[in-house]
């Protein structure tokens, strides 16, 4: 089986895709895969260093950009959906599946109209420009929230979730006390704001401390910083004596997940769908720049379920964000119901289920 995984630009958009093309290969290791994306997207980056191979084409962002920007990407586009072209003649796919972003656009559409089996994931609650245009010509769409079968022609629309990294799911708790140095008996908070960090996180954290002094010598931390904030991060923990493990970037994010008691960061649909299929409290501070406010959407519906506390950014700081981590870590039921309502949320098998979504469309062209 031929397979093209297309899109990226961004970890909410290309991490999907990964863990979607690892569950393929589990269950058909002869698959054969490739991604399409752009030498801008995290893609560039991330997809070589996985063992995949990865063609590039000429798409360019659209929204938010200048008039003259916006003409340039539909030349962009024009050009792209030719590349599309000459890269399924010489990799013809039984299927192609789009993760989001403006490089799945020429592509999903390129595959659609060439009669090949095409599949879309939506990860947030309100769809991006590229997904509300692909879904009038593909033959399914994977959402994961019901509000966004609004967004689409319903008898396309499959309600999976949002796939997760299998490794995600085997963390090891004792084998994270030993890798970040911590402690049996106390309870972990975990921080991270991205791959790059978030400033205002990062502030409003070391702003909290004073706040949180109460509960110094029950509970320990991780934190991601991202490499610029590091150094003021750490001596922060260390001038007011708090037990914590401060990193740039967390390479093992499955056993912090493992161990984490609490866990602090954006609200992106990856990382919201790995904390929702792990069962995690959380804090989420959705990112405010983020296109459409989706961030904010995909928090506030776990929000109405109890299945987290939320801070908008503006009104991020050290008092605020350090009175909720209180309120959840001093109460055992407060954290368990919020426990149970994550996990109700979260659907670990969400590759599966995309995946004969796209073997039935396969023999159904058969």
């Amino acid at each position: 089986m031929k397979v093209i995984i297309a899109g990226g630009g961004t970890g909410g958009h290309l991490f999907p895709g990964v863990a979607l093309a690892s569950s393929i290969l589990a269950r058909n290791p002869s698959a054969k895969i490739i991604f399409i994306g752009t030498e801008r997207g995290l893609e560039a980056k991330v997809i070589p260093k996985l063992g995949y191979e990865l063609r590039f084409i000429s798409a360019r962002g659209f929204v938010g950009k200048s008039i003259t920007e916006k003409s340039k990407s539909l030349m962009k586009l024009l050009q792209s959906i030719g590349e599309c072209r000459s890269i399924i003649k010489s990799f013809p796919p039984d299927i192609v599946y789009g993760v989001g972003g403006y490089a799945s656009l020429p592509m999903v559409f390129t595959a659609s109209l060439s009669k090949i089996p095409t599949v879309i994931l939506e990860q947030n609650t309100v769809p991006g420009l590229a997904n509300k245009i692909l879904g009038k010509f593909v033959d399914a769409i994977a959402i994961t929230y019901p509000e966004t079968i609004d967004y689409f022609p319903k008898e396309k629309v499959y309600l999976t979730g949002t796939p997760i990294r299998k490794e995600i799911l085997l963390g090891s708790r004792e084998r994270a006390i030993e890798l970040f140095g911590l402690e049996e008996g106390r309870m972990t908070v975990l921080i991270f704001g991205g791959s790059l960090g978030a400033r205002k996180i990062n502030k409003s954290i070391t702003e909290g401390l004073s706040y949180l002094i109460p509960l110094k010598d029950r509970i320990q931390i991780i934190h991601q910083t991202g490499e610029a904030d590091y150094s003021w991060v750490a001596r922060e923990y260390q001038n007011f004596a708090f037990k914590a493990t401060v990193l740039p970037f967390i390479y093992e994010m499955a056993e912090a997940f493992a161990v984490a008691d609490l866990v602090i960061c954006r609200a992106g649909a990856s990382t919201v769908a790995e904390i929702t299929a792990l069962g995690k409290a959380s804090i989420l501070i959705p990112y405010p720049f983020a296109a459409y406010n989706h961030q904010e959407i995909n928090a506030r519906r776990l929000l109405s379920r109890g299945a987290c506390e939320m801070i908008v950014d503006r009104e991020l700081n050290g008092e605020v964000i350090s009175q909720k981590i209180i309120k959840i870590l001093s109460s055992p039921e407060i954290k368990r119901e919020m426990e149970f309502a994550s996990l109700a949320f979260g659907k670990a098998n969400a590759a599966e289920r995309i995946i004969e979504i796209g073997e039935s469309l396969i023999r159904r062209k058969s």
